[in-house]
């Protein structure tokens, strides 16, 4: 990729979701929740602080994250979909 995010962003791809339900059900995409799980693909430098030092994320390239429904903006790179968001948008890292 080609992308490298600015200050405190980062870029995320979204962890597929289960297509069948609990019972075996097939799920169609059109009726499926966009997952809220996924992996950080790039991370920003970092923001600036009040006193004009980076402070480093806490997020790096690789982590599987959490993040809010509605986090994010929606974009296409080198044909695949991606978020951008803040770090401030990341409800937290998987283990």
């Amino acid at each position: 990729m080609k992308f490298r995010p600015l200050h405190d962003r980062v870029v995320v791809k979204r962890l597929d979701s289960d297509e069948k339900s609990a019972g075996g059900i097939i799920i169609p995409d059109t009726a499926q929740e966009k997952p809220m799980e996924g992996k950080v693909i790039a991370v920003g430098p970092g923001a600036r602080g009040d006193d004009g030092k980076i402070n480093k994320l806490d997020v790096k390239k690789g982590d599987r994250i959490l993040f809010g429904k509605w986090s994010g903006t929606e974009v296409k790179i080198d044909g695949d979909d991606l978020l951008i968001m803040k770090e401030s948008d990341i409800m937290g890292i998987l283990d």
